[in-house]
């Protein structure tokens, strides 16, 4: 493995030739820090690096592989990550991208950054986010906007939005990311790579700000957003289980997507869901189902009348999970006065420390319980929504459907259409695994793609379609930008 080969090869390639010394943890790193140097200026992806912790922790992996047998080394043994700022990492930021945390600096390790180090990652760096995590453009007042991989205009998504971007810009072949609308899913989708939202409860969230409570801590799930699907698996089972702190996390027996038989698998391809997709988003969806027939699984176009509804019955579902809890325009206020609309009318004059998104979800947050009686009909609709949903799919059944109704949006537009992140939204409720699977790119050379949903704990069947595609359709795509 030569030095540019480092740039697109999976984490555990890299692993793998690292524990047969075939290349050293320094070089590799290296690599990957002197592509971040490249790419990060044009990105605003890192906000804050680590580089020289991260090659003198290089040099003490190599250290260890030349005095441990390869067999007792980590499965990610001198391998270079990424994590989410709003993961806790210590002696990091974890502002969250609220201007009233722009002094927080962590004292200890989320559980998945623990694990993520103990298996023998070593962190580059913490990425960008939106503001307390809920948006779908990674901008903040204390860190800037991060812009796609592909296209300098145009919105890396978010929350994870560093995340997709530096993974999709080749400068980390591994990121940490959480989900509770699609905040893995639709920066992996503008950004050209693969990314997971587990099962619900299977993965903590402990020491990611904001905190997770109640029934949210099944809809709020952490994972790796990756450039080669090989990696999602490996990754997936070393933050996956019960860490004795969170108490909706449950034990999961994974299965191993190369045991999966093409041939054993029904794909249900589900075109239509609360609008209107693109079209060429639609041909490559269609792409993907035929690559998949031509392996033997049994394709099926397919609607799902319920997933119409996705966004009122994702709002109804995780506002009754909060179970009274904290309210988001507590956090927004951060122990402090806080009073939107005020903040609105400050925010054209330039003077909020608060974002636009951040600021009208304060206010629309109120809604739900002016319309309680209409919220008991959305919960009716969701769990007959989650009964034919297990229904169709059984246990080796799949969806193909659309991750986002278009390609990246350019920067400030998604505030013009606020809910189409629903696509992906509706799996958290429903506590399905989905993978986010890159397509190739369109005529403008922005990403294509479609997530492969599974049953609910049947996570490797999703993965297994995701290492299909990308055998078929070629995966990530190195932008040309940064040639």
């Amino acid at each position: 493995m030569h030095d540019r080969e480092f740039l697109s090869a999976s984490g555990v390639a890299l692993a793998r030739a690292i524990r047969d010394r075939g290349v050293t943890s320094l070089a590799v790193v290296q690599a990957h820090v002197d592509r971040a140097r490249l790419v990060n200026p044009a990105l605003n992806a890192i906000v804050r690096d680590r580089y020289e912790a991260a090659l003198c922790e290089a040099r003490e992996a190599d250290e260890r592989t030349s005095s441990i047998h390869r067999d007792d080394l980590p499965p990610l043994h001198g391998v270079p990550c990424t994590i989410k700022e709003a993961f806790a990492f210590e002696g990091m930021p974890n502002s969250a991208g609220l201007w009233a945390r722009r002094d927080v600096i962590a004292t200890d390790d989320a559980t998945v950054v623990k694990r993520m180090r103990s298996a023998g990652a070593i962190p580059l760096g913490v990425t960008n986010i939106s503001e307390l995590c809920m948006w779908f453009e990674s901008q903040n007042k204390v860190w800037g906007r991060t812009s796609c991989a592909y296209d300098a205009a145009r919105t890396a998504g978010g929350s994870s939005g560093g995340e997709g971007a530096i993974v999709g810009a080749g400068a980390s072949p591994i990121g940490i990311g959480s989900d509770v609308g699609g905040s893995i899913r639709m920066p992996s989708f503008f950004n050209g790579v693969f990314g997971h939202k587990a099962t619900g409860g299977i993965v903590p969230s402990t020491g990611s700000y904001p905190p997770a409570h109640d029934a949210v801590q099944r809809f709020v799930t952490c994972g790796p957003i990756v450039r080669r699907a090989e990696d999602l698996m490996p990754v997936l089972r070393i933050v996956a289980g019960p860490d004795g702190i969170e108490e909706n996390c449950t034990p999961c027996e994974l299965g191993d997507p190369a045991a999966v038989d093409m041939r054993s698998l029904v794909v249900f391809s589900v075109e239509k869901g609360p609008g209107a997709v693109q079209g060429v988003l639609i041909d490559a969806q269609r792409r993907a189902a035929d690559a998949l027939a031509a392996r033997g699984a049994k394709v099926e176009r397919r609607e799902i009348r319920g997933l119409s509804r996705s966004l009122d019955i994702w709002s109804a579902m995780l506002d009754e999970g909060r179970g009274g809890g904290s309210r988001f325009r507590d956090l927004m206020a951060h122990g402090g006065d806080f009073a939107p609309w005020l903040e609105l009318a400050k925010f054209p004059l330039g003077r909020s420390q608060y974002t636009l998104p951040g600021l009208l979800l304060s206010v629309l947050e109120e809604l739900p319980a002016k319309f309680a009686s209409r919220t008991r009909r959305i919960l009716a609709l969701g769990k007959d929504l989650a009964a034919e949903l297990a229904d169709v799919l059984g246990d080796n059944g799949v969806l193909l459907y659309p991750s986002f109704p278009r390609v990246a949006p350019r920067h400030r537009t998604p505030l013009l259409a606020p809910f189409q992140f629903a696509y992906t939204a509706i799996f958290n409720v429903m506590e399905m695994p989905s993978t986010q699977v890159p397509l190739g790119l369109d005529a403008s050379g922005l990403p294509l793609g479609v997530q492969v949903v599974a049953p609910r704990r049947r996570d490797h069947l999703s993965i297994a379609v995701a290492m299909a595609l990308e055998t078929a359709m070629g995966g990530w795509v190195s932008p040309k930008r940064f040639a």
